[in-house]
This record gives structure tokens, C-alpha cells and sequence, in this order.
């Protein structure tokens, strides 16, 4: 443990704050895992509380050439999942991997040998950085990491069927910065040692590499050249093309130059490859270069715009946004805008269409081309483009998350298009119909083509899996599984209380908190959570005195109260008077309802606004709190986070995604920055007013934006005058929230990029805290007070939750103990114990458990004594250091309850139909002995009312 200490101290206390090595990171790895192996917690195990019904992003599938119903899933930054029943089941195969994120697989079939290359390649917000390639040769239970550590985002695998020690990689490279480490990369050991093949420079990676499937010799590879920062992002540049090998990766060389007929130059973006034979070959193009001034598609709105208010308030608003964000207008508009300005009578169809086409007009001049499709019929020497028309209404100048094309394998001119919809054509690209269906989400990004059965296709989008038989026309969905992307999670004071959560592209949902899967929602119709708003989902508030009042809305400062009860929705974002310049929204920008007055509600622009009713009128009351506008083409110098402290109303703390901090004690007259003394010019992912001291303070720094995975948490008990930093001993990665515990204020709670833990001791020290969830990214957490839960809301694997009952005992007195034993509630006696409603469903089984904390790894004896003080259970139980738990399903032998009943005639110890003999009603006494040392406490079972 102390050297896990002292290698987390080494990379905190570095002088500068830019990225950290590729060994720090490496290293980082394995002090996870011995926390893992360590924490005092392993026995504390989450649940995960769904949902399934919408999923994470899929990124890629694997099928068994053989067997079709058998294939695996990559999602995003949700791990690897399996089916061998057509995608009716799935089972996860990544969980004992350090990482659930996800660019692309490739699967040796005869062999069973899985190649998974890590980090996502859409490079979006979101897109999660790798650590390089791993492999399983035992279908994912162990995992070796084969190198590339530095790649960060690994695009495609190739295996050679006729020698799967043979394998070529495409690697993208850093997302948000410049380095050598990526290129394509070939082994011919199995990944013991690599050559890199092709290198360009430290900005450009390749996006995609694409092989003749009757020759591992002829392979083709895009290079994509492209720069995200966080305020900025290009996504097309001159050293993007198409290069060619025909030694089966060894050499490479350029094809597209300026006489083969492919576009070249600074508005080249990002490249799909599909290859048919060794002549013909089709790349789809994110063509960034700009479009002629008497060919903008941006002079006229679809007819949608001219119906009548009734009418056009019945479009689907997915149909609805699916215009929107073809016209550019993804993150300024949504329907559910649209339709509030119509539906409330502040504006008609056709003024609302004036609205948006002005909004249109002022992009044109960056109207870019967007999507191209071109063919090679003679092994890529020249292309032509298959298409007179532009593509429009498909991914408009989002390429960058799209450009993925694939091809019939039996028939040269049949090609799929992955975009917002799933486009395909049947005439080598000259023509392109949708067979995107109602059942099928939007933003897609692989489409598999069965090569035995035309017609059959497997696709993965934003909202999961579906699967074709019939060419698109009809298609079902595989999300059965939690891979959810959430963004942020909280509760309600309901019992049992409900969940909300704001999941990337699927919107804004509530379910209940006592979830668990079951397809039987298929039967009743009714699917146990509920969808509030589209979107990207974002955070969402709920008025402690009416819970059918709740605040929550979707990207960039769109908000909404909605009112459960009544089925109202009301658009409430403060808008900039005529004279002032637009707000400046986060992606995920912030609300709070004030703990003192829920009618009191805070949001965060680059100013802080409040309103005194809702949401229905607003006052910014402070300054601009960030660094000031940044030229980019994304949103930034905004507030990323606020906290309003429980303890004293209008003690309220901003945080901002330029990196500084302010505080207001005054509610807002005045405000001072405290965040001079902490790492500069970071991500603000959370600053916290404590609960249990009105001086004190936490932050949260995250670098993820700047390719920086160290972990910035720092604690203030002096209003954020002086900080301290309590990231101690914990495993480098960014880290994204921290929450204080509300019963026991030594206690705390955080989440990172790369899992989730706690500390018993104010940050002084950090245990892994993640028993049940794999390595994913842990973006939100809240605390449900009465019931004394945590509920987890993860990037990738949905929403998990655990009780904190016995962790808020865990005082400094407890842990000096040897032995100690946490008090049992009263369980109330049941009929149903040991029954069924029939002889063909499973009896109802009780469970008492028994929580213990031991100071060192041991075996104890664990025993149950009646009011007779006789041994009625009596079991050795291996204690881990830390919490433990031991489940007793309250049953007794047959010759104690006849022992038991000679000596109480008055006992009512009857079998039940399963045969078992459970406890009665009585009070029994628990004992739990190590060495010498004996703990006890009672186990009381009471009559049910």
C-alpha cells in the first residue's frame, strides 16, 4: 500500500500539469487493481437498476461466420458483450478488463481468440481514451494487454484467416493532442512485438483500414487528420486520403492524389473504407470542403413548416429532429422548442420556420458538401464519384461521427451508408433510399451484411442493436443488457424512490428504484421506466413538495418544467435581453433547486442565473464567472457546475469549464475566485458545499479535455481561500464527481473515469468502491437519504445503486475494533416463506443479512442461539478484511424444530411446502466469534401486521 501511495503522490506533485506518461498510465492500472484486491469493500456489492430499453453506443459487431446467431458487441465505453441466441441474450465479457472502452474487436473463430482495440474512434464528447490492445485467449475471463499503449483510439483490427498470428492495426492516436503513437501497426507473433507501417505525422492517425476478403494482401487504410480541443474541433485536413498495400501491410502508399479523381486538400475529413474484391472498392467521405454559394440546400424549409399548428404539433419529434440536425441546428434546436413556441401560441409553423431559417442562413457560409461516396474499380488507382446529387438530410457536417460504409459481399453495386439515418443502395451509390425504421434509432455507425444471406443485417447505432432479415424493411432491437450512457442521475423522496437520469442521445428517464430486469414488460406493455424528454439527456431536479414537478432538459441550456401530473411541459432557459450577447451554455449545463426554497431554482450560463418561481422569470446575479468567450465552434467559458451549501442560503459556489472557481456569501452580490492556488485552466466537474461545516468545500478538476488523467480533488475549510489536496492514494483518473456523505462527514464518495471509490477518512486515504461494476467511467452520484442508498450513474453500464447502512457506521471507533457486529432490523414473519402459488414456480425464499467488520483477513464462526440459548444455525464463514456479509435464508433443520417444539409447546414451527422449517417468531441471538474475541446482536423475528 505504500508504494501505491507514493506512485500516486509522484504523478500529483509534478511540476507541470500537462499529460501524463504512458507508463504513469500503465502503472495507474495496476494500483487499481491491488486497490481492488484490497479495499475493505469487496463484499459491499451494487446492483445495477437498469435501464436496458435504450442503450449505449455501439461501435462495433463481431458474427461467427459460421453461425450467425453468434456473435459479439462492442459498445462505446460499455465493453464487450456475447450472444449465441441471435441477440435474445447477451452476457458481458470485458468485466475483468481495466477498461470498458471500446473502438474496435476482431474475433479469431477457430481459434476462440478475441482482439479488442481500446478507445472509441467518433471522437466525440465522450469518446473515451484507451490503453492500447487487449486480447483473450479464453473467451474473456483473463485479458493480456499486447502493447500500443500510447494509440489511445485504435480504429480497426485485422486478423489473416490463413495465419491469426498475423494481425493489423489502425490506430487514430490522441484525441485532444499531438502524438507518434499511431498510424498502422503490424504483428507477426501475435502481439508480443509490433512494427509500425505507416506514419504520417503526430496529428493525422488512420480511421479505418479495409482488406480484400479473397486476399489478406490487398488492404486499403484512411488516414484522418483532424483537432479537438474543447472549445474547438476541425475534423478534415490535407494529410487525410486513402493509402493502399498490396504486401499485406508492410508498405503503404498514398492513392489519392490530385490526378486519381478523390478529393484532396484541407477539406478531406474522415474516411469509410468497404473493399468487394481485389479491384473494387468504396470510400464514403466526411467532405468538409465548402459547398458552391448557388447550391446551398439552406434556402427553403421542408413542407413540415407549412402545415397548420394542430398538425404540425403531431410530427414525430423525432422526424422533427431529424430535420434539425440535418440542417446543422443538432445543438441550438429541438423540436420540443419548436413545438413549445407553436404549441403556447408565440409563434405559428411558419414563423417558427422563419426563426430557424434565419438561424440556417447564418451558417451558410460554412455549409459544408458533407457526405460523398466514391469507387475504385481498378484497386483504388482512380475514383470516381457515384453520385450526381449531394447526400443531404444524413450527417450534414457531423462526419466526423459518422462515414461508415459497408457492402453486400455478393453483390458489387448493394451498399450501406451509416449516417443520422441508415441509407442503402441497390446501384453501386448512383441512388439511395432510407431503411431507417421506427424501430431503429438515429446516428449510426456499423451495419454488418450477413455474407451467406442477403438482406440479413446486424447495426449498431446510439440506441443499441437491431437486426434485419428483410433488408431494412422491418428490423427488432437486442438491448436487453445495461449499457446505458448516462450523464447525470438523481432521486426523488418517493418510497421506493425513483430514479431520473440524462443518457447521452436517448433522452432524459425515471424508472423506479427497486428495478429489476425482466422481459415480462414485453407482456404487460409497460416498460418500468418512463421517457421525459428527448435529446442528449442532461440533469434533472425534482421539487421535494410535489414530485410530479421536475426540471430537466437536453445539450446546451435547454431546460423545461414539466409537470407529470397534468402532461405540461414549459420551456423555461433565460434568453439575453435585445441589447446583450448570447449566454453561453455548457454541454451539460447546470441546474440546482435551492435546498432552503424549492421554488428557488439556480442555472449556470457563463453567468449565474436565479429565478424566484421556476424557471418563469430570471435574474443573472453575477458577473461573467468563467475565463471569457474562446473562438471555437463548440461552446465554452461556461459554468460546469454550482452548489448552493445547505447550511446557510445564498453561501453559493460556481465552477467553470475554464477552470476557475468562485464563491458568493451574499447570495450573489458579490463574488470572489478561489481557485487562483489550484491547477489551471481545467474542467470544473464539481465544486460541493459541505453539509456537515459551513467553511468547508470540495472541488473537482477534470483534464480528460487536455489528454490529462490525473486525478485533481482538492477540500477547503476556510471558504476555498486555502485548498488542500486529498487525492492521496488514488488510482490517476479523471475524475468527475465527488459527494459527501450526509450521516458520517469522515466519509466520501467519488467518481472517475475509470471506476468509483471511497474514503473513510476525509480523502486522507481512498478505497476502491466497486464491487459489481466493471472499470466505467462514473459520471453522476446521489445520495437517497431515507433509504440510505448511492445510486451510480455510469458512461457506459447504466445506473447501479448500494445501501450505505454499515459504510456510515464505519466510524474511527468501529474500525479500531477486531470484531464488530452491525444491529439487525426486525423481520416481520410471512406465510409465504418456504411457498408458491404453484408447484411450477419457485418458492418465496426470506434472507437475513448479517454484516460484520473484521481488521484482518480471517475465518469466524457464526451462530444463532433461540431464547433457549441453543444452536439453532451455526456456520464457518471466511471474513475478508473490511466489510463482510453472511446470508442466512432463516431456515433450521427438521430435528431443531422438533427439538425446538418438545421444549415450546406453544411454538407454532410448522414445515413449509418447500420442506423447510423456518425461524418463528421469536428473538435469537446472533454471535460471531474470531479467535478469542466474540461479538453478538439480536435477530428478531416479529409478528407481520
Amino acid at each position: 500500500m505504500k508504494k501505491l501511495v507514493l506512485f500516486s503522490a509522484l504523478i500529483l506533485q509534478s511540476v507541470s500539469y500537462g499529460q501524463v506518461s504512458t507508463e504513469a498510465i500503465q502503472q495507474a492500472l495496476v494500483a487499481k487493481k491491488q486497490m481492488e484486491n484490497q479495499s475493505l469493500f469487496q463484499n459491499v456489492t451494487f446492483e445495477n437498476v437498469g435501464p436496458t430499453v435504450m442503450s449505449g453506443r455501439v461501435v462495433d459487431v463481431d458474427v461467427n461466420p459460421e453461425n450467425p446467431t453468434e456473435f459479439y458487441v462492442g459498445y462505446a465505453s460499455g465493453g464487450l458483450w456475447y450472444t449465441n441466441n441471435n441477440g435474445m441474450s447477451f452476457s458481458p465479457v470485458m468485466d475483468s478488463a481495466p477498461t470498458q472502452n471500446v473502438g474496435d474487436i476482431a474475433i479469431d473463430w477457430k481459434r476462440g481468440t478475441i482482439w479488442v482495440g481500446t478507445g472509441e474512434v467518433n471522437s466525440s464528447r465522450s469518446s473515451y481514451a484507451g490503453i492500447g490492445i487487449l486480447k483473450s485467449e479464453d473467451k474473456g475471463k483473463t485479458w493480456q494487454n499486447m502493447g500500443l499503449h500510447d494509440s489511445h483510439h485504435i480504429s480497426r483490427i485485422l486478423i489473416n484467416p490463413s495465419n491469426p498470428d498475423e494481425v493489423v492495426v489502425g490506430a487514430v492516436g490522441h484525441l485532444y493532442s499531438k502524438n507518434e503513437e499511431r498510424g498502422i501497426y503490424k504483428t507477426t507473433n501475435g502481439g508480443k512485438t509490433w512494427n509500425k507501417s505507416l506514419y504520417i505525422d503526430d496529428e493525422t492517425g488512420i480511421i479505418d483500414v479495409a482488406v480484400s476478403p479473397t486476399n489478406f494482401k490487398v488492404q486499403y487504410a484512411a488516414s484522418w487528420s483532424k483537432d479537438r480541443k474543447a472549445w474547438d474541433f476541425i475534423g478534415s485536413g490535407a494529410t487525410s486520403g486513402i493509402y493502399k498495400s498490396e504486401d499485406a501491410g508492410l508498405t503503404w502508399k498514398l492513392f489519392t492524389t490530385a490526378e486519381s479523381g478523390f478529393p484532396v486538400g484541407e477539406g478531406v475529413g474522415r474516411i469509410g473504407l468497404a473493399v468487394y474484391d481485389d479491384e473494387n472498392v468504396y470510400a464514403i467521405l466526411d467532405n468538409q470542403f465548402k459547398r458552391p454559394s448557388g447550391s446551398k440546400k439552406s434556402n427553403s424549409l421542408p413542407i413540415a413548416f407549412s402545415m397548420p399548428g394542430d398538425e404540425f404539433l403531431k410530427l414525430p419529434n423525432k422526424s422533427l429532429n431529424s430535420i434539425l440536425k440535418n440542417y446543422g441546428l443538432t445543438e441550438k434546436y429541438r423540436a420540443e422548442n419548436i413545438k413549445h413556441w407553436v404549441q403556447n401560441g408565440y409563434l405559428q409553423p411558419n414563423e417558427a420556420a422563419k426563426v430557424v431559417l434565419d438561424a440556417i442562413n447564418s451558417l451558410a457560409e460554412t455549409e459544408v458538401i458533407g457526405a460523398e461516396v466514391y469507387k475504385s474499380s481498378n484497386g483504388g488507382k482512380n475514383w470516381t464519384k457515384t453520385h450526381q446529387d449531394f447526400i443531404d438530410d444524413f450527417f450534414y457536417s457531423y462526419g466526423y461521427y459518422f462515414s461508415v460504409i459497408s457492402v453486400d459481399p455478393n453483390d458489387v453495386n448493394k451498399i450501406y451508408l451509416s449516417g443520422v439515418p441508415i441509407i442503402k443502395s441497390n446501384d453501386g451509390g448512383k441512388t439511395f433510399t432510407s431503411i431507417s425504421e421506427e424501430n431503429v434509432h438515429a446516428d449510426h455507425h456499423v451495419v454488418w451484411v450477413n455474407p451467406n444471406k442477403s438482406g440479413h443485417l446486424i447495426n449498431g447505432n446510439d440506441g443499441g442493436l437491431n437486426i434485419s432479415y428483410d433488408d431494412g424493411a422491418h428490423w427488432f432491437k437486442g438491448n436487453s443488457h445495461s449499457v446505458s450512457q448516462f450523464y447525470a442521475v438523481n432521486v426523488d423522496e418517493q418510497e421506493p424512490y425513483n430514479i431520473y437520469g440524462g443518457m447521452q442521445d436517448n433522452g432524459v428517464w425515471v424508472g423506479p428504484s427497486n428495478y429489476k430486469y425482466s422481459s415480462e414488460w414485453y407482456q404487460t406493455g409497460k416498460y418500468p421506466y418512463e421517457n421525459l424528454l428527448g435529446g442528449d439527456g442532461m440533469q434533472t431536479q425534482i421539487d421535494k413538495r410535489n414530485p410530479n414537478i421536475v426540471f430537466t432538459g437536453f445539450q446546451f441550456g435547454n431546460y423545461y418544467r414539466i409537470d407529470r401530473a397534468n402532461n405540461k411541459r414549459e420551456y423555461i432557459s433565460p434568453k439575453p435581453k435585445k441589447d446583450e450577447k448570447p449566454f453561453r451554455f455548457n454541454w451539460q449545463t447546470p441546474i440546482l433547486l435551492s435546498s432552503h426554497n424549492q421554488d428557488i431554482l439556480y442555472m449556470g450560463s457563463n453567468f449565474l442565473h436565479r429565478s424566484m418561481n421556476q424557471g418563469q422569470t430570471w435574474t443573472a446575479i453575477s458577473p461573467d464567472l468563467t475565463q471569457g468567450v474562446k473562438e471555437g465552434n463548440v461552446a465554452f467559458g461556461t459554468i460546469a457546475a454550482i452548489s448552493e451549501s445547505t447550511l446557510q442560503f445564498g453561501l453559493l459556489y460556481t465552477g467553470s469549464d475554464d477552470g476557475l472557481i468562485h464563491v458568493s456569501k451574499d447570495g450573489g452580490v458579490t463574488w470572489n475566485k478561489i481557485s487562483g492556488n489550484l491547477p489551471q485552466n481545467r474542467w470544473v466537474s464539481r465544486v460541493v458545499a459541505s453539509a456537515h461545516k459551513k467553511e468547508r468545500v470540495y472541488a473537482t478538476l477534470n483534464g480528460y479535455r487536455n489528454d490529462d488523467f490525473r486525478s485533481y480533488v482538492y477540500t477547503s475549510d476556510d471558504f476555498g481561500q486555502t485548498w488542500k489536496n486529498i487525492a492521496a492514494n488514488l488510482a490517476s483518473s479523471p475524475v468527475n464527481v465527488i459527494v459527501e456523505d450526509h450521516v458520517n462527514e469522515n466519509v466520501l464518495y467519488l467518481g472517475t473515469d475509470n471506476g468509483l471509490y471511497v474514503s473513510l477518512n476525509k480523502g486522507t486515504s481512498w478505497d476502491d468502491f466497486s464491487s459489481g461494476i466493471p472499470n466505467v467511467a462514473v459520471h453522476d452520484l446521489v445520495i437517497q437519504k431515507k433509504a440510505k442508498d448511492l445510486v451510480v450513474g455510469t458512461h457506459g453500464r447504466s445506473i447501479y445503486k448500494v445501501n450505505l447502512d454499515q459504510v456510515q457506521q464505519l466510524n474511527d471507533k468501529v474500525v479500531a475494533e477486531n470484531l464488530h457486529i452491525f444491529e439487525l432490523k426486525k423481520i416481520k414473519k410471512s406465510r409465504e416463506w418456504g411457498n408458491s402459488w404453484s408447484s411450477w414456480a419457485k418458492a418465496s425464499e426470506p434472507k437475513a443479512e448479517i454484516w460484520f467488520y473484521s481488521n484482518t483477513d480471517s475465518e469466524v464462526l457464526l451462530q444463532i442461539e433461540n431464547s433457549l440459548k441453543e444452536v439453532v444455525y451455526s456456520q464457518k464463514v471466511k471474513a475478508l478484511k473490511g466489510l463482510s456479509k453472511h446470508v442466512y435464508d432463516l431456515s433450521i433443520s427438521k430435528a431443531t424444530a422438533d427439538n425446538w417444539k418438545n421444549k415450546d409447546k406453544k411454538l407454532k414451527l410448522e414445515a413449509a411446502k418447500n420442506g423447510n422449517y423456518y425461524l418463528p417468531i421469536s428473538v435469537n441471538k446472533i454471535s460471531i466469534q474470531k479467535g478469542k474475541e466474540k461479538v453478538t446482536t439480536d435477530l428478531e423475528i416479529i409478528e407481520s401486521k
